[in-house]
């Protein structure tokens, strides 16, 4: 299988320095997940996440939302760089991320995600449908990726190469169920195929170090640490 505009999404290295955003749902206080949050460069908080990085010995670089779930004491301790941002057709996430759009706009490596599943399953489902928005509509020169305790999120719009390793387990999702899904090296392979419900692309697996998918639409891709 060829790739006519392949890119290429290995594993974030916990030892480069990525701007992480860090949502209020279960943090990631062990393992790869950790490892990221620990080496960050920058961690922007989506309010109420900022109580429970302090707790764990954090130093936001800014607290950004509607500010409805932040302590008091967070808001004291930390008031120069609280954001409040009460634009209602949004979530705290969406709003984390429009103000790295606006505040490092040089910033040339993946914008991380971390802390956006558990807690909530309509939150969850919610904020890695946005993956979509921000990958298209932000302007980042690197990508926005999603992190979660047990692996990796990521949207892709075109055919693309993955890290992997042999045995990994991979899950594709697609918006549209008119998407055209094609496969390389993965276990069950897929050509031009339709994902028309999301069960239908889970439970795949990687044959190597690398795989490939081929798409015409939105589609979201998990990988399994």
């Amino acid at each position: 299988m060829e790739f006519k505009n392949k890119i290429t999404l290995g594993f974030p290295d916990p030892d480069t320095a990525h701007t992480v955003i860090l949502a209020d749902g279960d943090f990631p206080s062990q393992g790869y997940a950790r490892e990221i949050l620990d080496g960050a460069k920058r961690v922007v908080c989506c309010d109420g996440a900022a109580d429970t990085y302090i707790y764990n010995g954090g130093t936001p670089a800014a607290i950004v939302g509607d500010l409805d779930s932040v302590s008091d004491g967070t808001r004291a301790s930390y008031a120069a760089i609280l954001h409040r941002d009460t634009d209602q057709e949004t979530n705290d996430l969406t709003k984390a991320v429009r103000y790295c759009a606006e505040n490092y706009p040089d910033e040339t490596g993946d914008i991380l995600i971390l802390g956006a599943t558990g807690k909530r399953e309509d939150h969850t489902i919610g904020n890695i449908s946005l993956l979509r928005d921000y990958n298209t509509f932000y302007g980042f020169s690197g990508r926005v990726r999603m992190v979660t305790g047990l692996g990796i999120i990521d949207h892709i719009g075109e055919d693309s190469l993955f890290g992997s390793f042999c045995g990994q387990q991979v899950t594709i999702l697609c918006l549209d169920p008119a998407t055209r899904i094609t496969t390389h090296n993965l276990k069950y392979s897929l050509h031009r195929a339709n994902l028309r419900a999301w069960w239908q692309g889970t439970l795949n697996e990687s044959l190597g170090d690398t795989f490939g998918i081929g798409t015409d639409g939105d589609t979201f891709v998990y990988r399994l640490f």
